[in-house]
């Protein structure tokens, strides 16, 4: 990717699709190209989060909310130190922002961070495009980028896929660190980072749990190393059949029955820790608005989503794993994807979507609550 700062406003930029789909509009953010996995969003607010959210690693995030940038960029709201998206599509950026929390417009953050970005093209013709055909290659080219479409769109035809792609590492911690229990600490739990935001272990340390957050690169003995009472594996980018060593230092959890707790990247994991499949969804799901249900007690849930991969399990029948029996915990009712998983002989679960709702909605906070449960009830 390379970028410039410079008059980004006025300066026409190009939106390439690998199939061949071209949009006009103008730069937004940073001047220059960028390349990624072209996917839509369909939040509302909570665009900042977005941005930061670790998950959106080489992915280029076409918002479907027509105007976006209207409460501008704070200092508080960051899931992570940077922003991860690898370009951003908006159809009509507001020109001044309106918080009193709001620090900076979001196209000088974008600006800042060197964010290739493109505005003011019909974001509900690309959405539409990509439900279709589905979510793929994309390019972003303004200023001395711009080509004639057919040289723009053989460099996006090179540019990688997301499928196969084993990006963890380069989005987690490189050094353990520890996020302290807020009040009495009560439990320790190990946090493996294959892209964790920031609210997560915010999350769990509202409810006196310790959280060592540890690389991905973290071992089985690593992990063991902080003594803790239960270990989590939170959400991240790229293809989880990439996962080899997340998938088996989770068998070397389940093996030792130490409470079990996975979200998004983490579920996949945990299917295939089981011996379940994974796949590439067509488009994905992502977004603050995405209706589940909490096959074990029957409450639907509006949930916070950001995959395109996911676990292939049977919906409607128990399974036997290495680890005893399982089930599918959770269901999108958009399409019946499989959204949670839960093991029914070991304190182990797992869910496909994003609990700590940063920027909401909050419905599923209680799988937290879930989580304490299963390390209190080891501890009796």
């Amino acid at each position: 990717m390379t970028t410039s700062t410079r008059g980004a406003a006025k300066t026409p930029a190009v939106l390439v699709l690998e199939d061949g789909r071209v949009f006009r509009g103008r730069a937004y953010g940073a001047v220059g190209e960028t390349f990624g996995e072209a996917v839509f969003s369909t939040g509302m607010t909570g665009y900042q989060e977005t941005l930061t959210d670790p998950s959106y690693h080489r992915q280029v995030v076409v918002m479907t909310a027509p105007h976006v940038g209207n409460t501008g960029v704070n200092d508080e709201d960051m899931e992570s130190k940077r922003i991860w998206v690898s370009g951003y599509v908006v159809r009509d950026p507001a020109r001044v922002p309106s918080s009193w929390r709001s620090r900076r417009t979001l196209d000088e953050e974008l600006a800042a961070q060197g964010v290739v970005g493109i505005s003011g093209i019909d974001t509900r013709a690309l959405t539409r495009h990509l439900r279709e055909r589905g979510a793929m290659r994309v390019g972003i080219f303004s200023g001395d980028a711009v080509q004639d479409d057919a040289a723009l769109l053989a460099r996006v035809q090179e540019a990688p896929q997301m499928k196969g792609a084993n990006l963890s590492a380069e989005v987690a911690t490189t050094e353990p660190y520890v996020v302290p229990a807020i009040g009495e600490k009560k439990f320790t739990v190990a946090a493996v980072d294959l892209g964790i935001k920031g609210m997560t272990p915010h999350r769990m340390a509202e409810r006196g749990i310790e959280v060592h957050v540890l690389p991905a690169t973290a071992t089985v003995e690593d992990v063991y190393a902080v003594n803790p009472d239960g270990v989590f594996f939170s959400n991240g980018p790229g293809d989880p059949a990439t996962a080899d060593h997340a998938v088996s230092v989770m068998q070397g959890v389940l093996e030792r029955s130490t409470p079990l707790f996975g979200i998004c990247f983490g579920n996949q994991i945990l299917g295939r820790a089981l011996g379940f499949g994974t796949y590439k969804l067509k488009y994905g799901h992502r977004g603050i608005n995405q209706p589940v249900q909490d096959r074990t007690t029957g409450k639907v849930e509006v949930t916070a989503h950001n995959h395109g991969f996911a676990v292939d399990a049977p919906l409607d029948e128990v399974s036997d794993t290495p680890f005893g029996r399982a089930e599918v915990s959770h269901v999108c009712l958009n399409d019946n994807v499989v959204e949670g998983l839960q093991l029914l002989d070991r304190p182990a679960f797992s869910v496909q979507y994003h609990p700590e709702a940063a920027a909401g909605p909050h419905d599923a906070a209680y799988l937290f609550d879930r989580f304490v449960s299963l390390m209190e009830g080891q501890r009796a």
